[in-house]
C-alpha cells in the first residue's frame, strides 16, 4: 500500500456530475483529486454513448457526449484536478471526526475531509467471456484492464473482442509483446475504421496474428495460463500460446463496493439531504444518478444543481475556519481571477 495521499475532497466518479463539481468545489478553493474505474473520464457519455446526441443541457441545443466531456475538462482546467484512472475505490472509512481513508483496488490511499460519491448506477464492470474455467485465472494471466503496459512485456498476449478498447490496447501493445494475436468472432469489428486499418496493416506484414473465432478452451496451471484453444465458425480448432489474456467483452454497471460503506441504501440507491446532498454519514456527499430523494430526476443538469449545493456544505468540511461568503462568478473578481478570466 503507498504513502498517503493528503487532499481536500475525493470524487468518486469522472463523469460530467464528478467534472463539474470539481468546479463547484474549485470556486471554494477546494482541491479535489478524481478516481474513476475507467481508463477515461466522461463516465457513461464517453463509454456509452460519446457520439450520441445529448439535447436537454441548458442553453446548448446539442452536444455530444464526447464534446460535453471535453467542455467540462476544459472549464475545470483552472483548478488543476488530479485523475487516478482504471481504479477502483473499495473502501471509505473514518480516521477522526474530521478525516476520511479512502483506498483503492490499485493500492491508492488518500486521507481527505469530505468524499463526494458521484459514481452515476455504480461502477463500471467488465463482463465475463463465457469460456469455462477462466475464474482460477483471473487477475494471474487474465485480466480485464491495462494498468501497466510494461506487465506484458515480452509475452505471448491474446486479446479478446471487436470493439474499440480491444483494437486500442492491440494497437499499443503490439510492440511491447513478444507475439500478439487478436480473436474476435467475425471478420467485422465496431471499432474506429482508422484503427482496424492500423490492425489489419499489422497482420498484413506479419507482425501479428488475427484469429477470426471465438476462445473456447484455456490451458495451464495454478492461474498461469499457457495456451488457449480457438474455435472457428467452420468448427475447426487451433491453439495458440498464451501467457497472458485481455478480454474486452464490453461493461456492465454494478453497484460495487457501494453497497459496502455502511449506507442504508434505498433500491440499490443512496438517500441523501436535498439541503446540502449529504448522505447519512457527515462529510460523504452523494451527486448524480447513485442518490435518491423525492422528486429526483435521472438528468445531468440535475447532477449539476447538485454539485452546486454538495461544494457549498463541502466547505464547512474543508475550510471550518473560514465563514462563505456567496459570490457570482459575473460579478465577482475574486472568483474571475481563479477562472483566469481577470
Amino acid at each position: 500500500m503507498s504513502e498517503a495521499i493528503k487532499t481536500d475532497v475525493v470524487i468518486i466518479g469522472a463523469g460530467p456530475v464528478g467534472l463539474f463539481a470539481v468546479f463547484q468545489l474549485g470556486l471554494l478553493d477546494i482541491k479535489t483529486h478524481l478516481v474513476d474505474i475507467l481508463d477515461k473520464v466522461g463516465g457513461q457519455c464517453a463509454e456509452l454513448y460519446p457520439e450520441k446526441p445529448i439535447y436537454d443541457i441548458p442553453a446548448v441545443p446539442l452536444i455530444t457526449g464526447h464534446g460535453l466531456t471535453e467542455a467540462l475538462m476544459e472549464q475545470i482546467k483552472p483548478f488543476h484536478p488530479t485523475f487516478h484512472l482504471g481504479e477502483m475505490v473499495t473502501t471509505i472509512e473514518h480516521l477522526d471526526a474530521q478525516n476520511f481513508r479512502v483506498t483503492t483496488d490499485g493500492g491508492k490511499v488518500f486521507e481527505t475531509k469530505a468524499v463526494v460519491i458521484a459514481a452515476g448506477g455504480g461502477s463500471f464492470q467488465p463482463k465475463r467471456p463465457p469460456i469455462a474455467g477462466i475464474e482460477p485465472y483471473e487477475n494471474k494471466s487474465v485480466h480485464y484492464a491495462v494498468r501497466k503496459m510494461d506487465a506484458f512485456r515480452d509475452k505471448n498476449l491474446l486479446i479478446v473482442g471487436g470493439g474499440d478498447s480491444a483494437l486500442d490496447w492491440t494497437l499499443n501493445l503490439q510492440p511491447v509483446a513478444k507475439r500478439l494475436t487478436l480473436v474476435h468472432r467475425r471478420d467485422d469489428f465496431r471499432g474506429a475504421p482508422a484503427n482496424v486499418g492500423k490492425m489489419r496493416a499489422l497482420v498484413a506484414a506479419g507482425s501479428m496474428d488475427l484469429k477470426i473465432g471465438q476462445v473456447c478452451e484455456l490451458e495451464g496451471a495454478g492461474g498461469q495460463l499457457t495456451g488457449a484453444h480457438i474455435k472457428a465458425a467452420d468448427g475447426t480448432i487451433s491453439r495458440v500460446e498464451v501467457d497472458a489474456m485481455l478480454p474486452f467483452f464490453g461493461l456492465t454497471m454494478k453497484l460495487g463496493p457501494v453497497a459496502n460503506w455502511g449506507f442504508d441504501l434505498k433500491d440499490e440507491l443512496i438517500p441523501v439531504d436535498t439541503g446540502t446532498f449529504e448522505t447519512s454519514k457527515p462529510g460523504l456527499f452523494a451527486i448524480g444518478d447513485i442518490n435518491t430523494y423525492p422528486g429526483k430526476m435521472k438528468l445531468i443538469l440535475s447532477g449539476f444543481h447538485e454539485a452546486a449545493l454538495m461544494a457549498q456544505r463541502a466547505h464547512h468540511y474543508v475550510h471550518p475556519e473560514k465563514r462563505l461568503v456567496f459570490q457570482y462568478t459575473t460579478s465577482s473578481t475574486n472568483l474571475q481571477k481563479k477562472l483566469g478570466v481577470k
